[in-house]
């Protein structure tokens, strides 16, 4: 009896879970069973009862026998939990006993899960056209009672997840591969670009998924970057040593044989230079412009950049041989001075910033001097002071270069001829100058004696010390004889000299310098022209000039002297002047001697260091004592 209840409560158990199947030929996860009333004995008449009997895969009892009212038959049956293929008979009895009809229904049920499949991806990358395929492999261990349905395939950019929406089972619409189909690769398609997971289960009779198996696609789409090193900015005079190096974020550029990545240089469509990983290098030689081609292959076999293709990743100009210098074939009557050159390359072409022309004395082994050389369009022009050289032969030579940095020297002229010149280059003009009372006067004239007309003269005044300003400047212009005169304005002592420049055909020349010395001017005069003695004092008062002087006047020394008949000069007082110039001093007779005596005074001035006039004396007052 304890038996019978436990199978009759089971029968009656209702699981939460929906419905699988029907009971018909199929397999189901669920141990509750949907009944159909087709495949049930009905209701005939006269019946009263219904007789249901559970058997297993044997034809043994897989339980009691079980009856219920004709009015209540069952419409879900729930099997045992041992999986198994269930047959569930069921026939309808009258009040006597007598059977009046009798059907049948399989129940098969199994929630074993299958064991895992094999899943296998490529170990390689895979380029972004390139279709991925799975490879499945069939589980090796033992299947559950409903065998295999076949595979439940997802993909995915995370870890971890399900092929199926409801896990542990899958429905017939979510197992995409059929278990006969294992042995064959399932194509994917193309996937996106990084890394992709395919999720495997096997997938039961019943509907039950295996455990999960992941294969890892790894995609590459992107061609790798190249970039090219070591190309010279302008033209190169020697072989340049080419670098060419590719960079791959997905893949990689690691080396890994000769079916790996690899990186490969051309040199003008030759072959190409070739290493496996992610640098090359080749040596690129020979006067001219060279083409140089790149090209990468990554991991997954994306091939980055041109060989031999439509365009070139770089060029490298390299001229390896002097350029051309000459002189020009002769000298410019107008500017005898100027000193000329041409640099001629018909590869690379002259230097636009570099070259020098350097001279000598003919017939030495001196040092060359360079010029002040300036440089354009191909040609080296110097200017050459001659006035500063002394008279003879004097050799040059002109160092240009081209625009890759080789050098040539050039000591002869286009025409031929070595590169010499005399000096002086310019006709020899001398100039002489004298200064009188304030005024210079001078001539510029040619050795052969002849004046040198229309000519800019330049006379030149340096203050002394303590004068501004400290210089003076004038032009003057000789005349038709070459003569020229200047009328110096008033200010302080200065030197004088007067200058010739030169023409780009004439030489340069300066005459003496002359030293022009201006007393200190002074104003001086006594307040009376005869003075008692032991009266009232004189007053002796006066001003220094000090235009020009850059310090104020006061403080300087001013000496008041004396004589009188027969004697000498000499000072009896020092007073300095003011601000102004100015100077007073009263002066008392007290001698008794003094009577009669007729005396006379002056001021005198010697200066001091910075005061920029020679000494200067006052004209004198006279004054006689009573």
């Amino acid at each position: 009896m304890t038996a019978v209840r436990s199978f009759a409560a089971a029968l009656a158990l209702l699981l939460l879970l929906p419905l699988q199947a029907s009971a018909a030929e199929t397999w189901q996860a669920s141990r509750e069973f949907q009944i159909d009333a087709a495949q049930m004995p009905g209701r005939p008449a006269g019946a009263v009862v219904a007789r249901y009997r559970l058997l297993d895969q044997l034809g043994k009892p897989a339980g009691p026998l079980v009856e219920r009212p004709i009015a209540n038959l069952f419409d879900r049956f729930q099997v045992p939990s041992a999986p198994g293929a269930y047959k569930l008979e069921a026939w309808t009895v009258d009040d006597s006993g007598a059977e009046l009809s009798r059907a049948s229904a399989s129940l098969r049920f199994d929630d074993v899960p299958p064991p895992a499949p094999g899943a296998g991806a490529p170990t390689r990358w895979l380029r972004g056209e390139e279709v991925a395929r799975l490879d499945l492999a069939a589980p090796t261990e033992a299947l559950p009672l409903s065998g295999l349905r076949g595979y439940a395939i997802s993909l995915d950019r995370e870890d971890g997840e399900h092929p199926c929406a409801g896990p542990p089972l899958c429905t017939p619409a979510e197992t995409d591969v059929a278990a006969a189909l294992a042995d064959e690769p399932v194509t994917l398609g193309t996937l996106p670009e990084g890394t992709n997971f395919a999720r495997v289960v096997a997938v039961s009779g019943a509907g039950v998924s295996s455990p999960v198996r992941s294969a890892t696609f790894r995609v590459d789409g992107t061609d790798p970057r190249l970039s090219v090193t070591g190309i010279p900015t302008g033209w190169s005079d020697r072989p340049v040593s080419v670098r060419a190096h590719a960079t791959d974020f997905l893949s990689g550029m690691a080396a890994a044989g000769p079916t790996g990545p690899i990186t490969a240089l051309s040199v003008d469509g030759g072959a190409p230079t070739t290493s496996a990983g992610d640098a090359a290098a080749a040596w690129v030689s020979g006067s001219g412009v060279h083409a140089i081609d790149a090209l990468a292959r990554d991991a997954a076999g994306n091939v980055g950049g041109e060989l031999a293709g439509s365009g070139s990743a770089a060029t490298v100009r390299i001229d390896e041989d002097p350029p051309h210098v000459a002189f020009a074939a002769s000298q410019d009557p107008v500017e005898p001075e100027r000193i000329e050159a041409r640099v001629a390359d018909s590869l690379s072409g002259p230097s636009p910033t570099s070259g020098s022309i350097s001279l000598r004395l003919a017939g030495t082994r001196a040092r060359f001097e360079a010029l002040p050389t300036r440089v354009a369009a191909g040609r080296l022009v110097a200017r050459w002071d001659s006035d500063a050289y002394p008279p003879g032969k004097y050799e040059f030579l002109a160092t240009g270069f081209d625009a890759a940095g080789n050098a040539a020297l050039g000591t002869d002229r286009e025409r031929g001829g070595r590169m010499v010149l005399v000096n002086p280059l310019k006709t020899p003009v001398s100039l002489r100058s004298k200064l009188s009372r304030g005024r210079l006067s001078g001539r510029l004239r040619r050795l052969d004696g002849g004046g040198v007309a229309g000519q800019r003269v330049l006379v030149v005044e340096t203050f002394a010390v303590g004068a501004a300003p400290e210089r003076r400047t004038t032009f003057l212009e000789t005349d038709a004889k070459g003569a020229f005169s200047l009328r110096l304005q008033p200010g302080p002592s200065r030197d004088v000299v007067a200058s010739f420049a030169g023409t780009p055909t004439l030489t340069g020349s300066s005459g003496p310098s002359a030293c022009f010395g201006v007393p200190t001017g002074l104003r001086f005069r006594a307040s009376a022209a005869a003075a008692t003695v032991g009266g009232r004092p004189v007053v002796f008062s006066g001003t220094v000039g000090a235009r020009g002087a850059r310090e104020a006047v006061g403080g300087l020394p001013v000496e008041l002297q004396f004589r009188y008949p027969g004697a000498g000069w000499r000072g009896f007082r020092t007073v300095e002047a003011d601000r102004r110039g100015r100077f007073r001093y009263a002066y008392r007779f007290s001698d008794d001697d003094s009577r009669g005596v007729r005396f006379r005074f002056r001021a005198h001035v010697k200066g001091r260091e910075g005061w920029p006039y020679e000494p200067g004396t006052s004209r004198p007052e006279t004054v006689t004592g009573r």
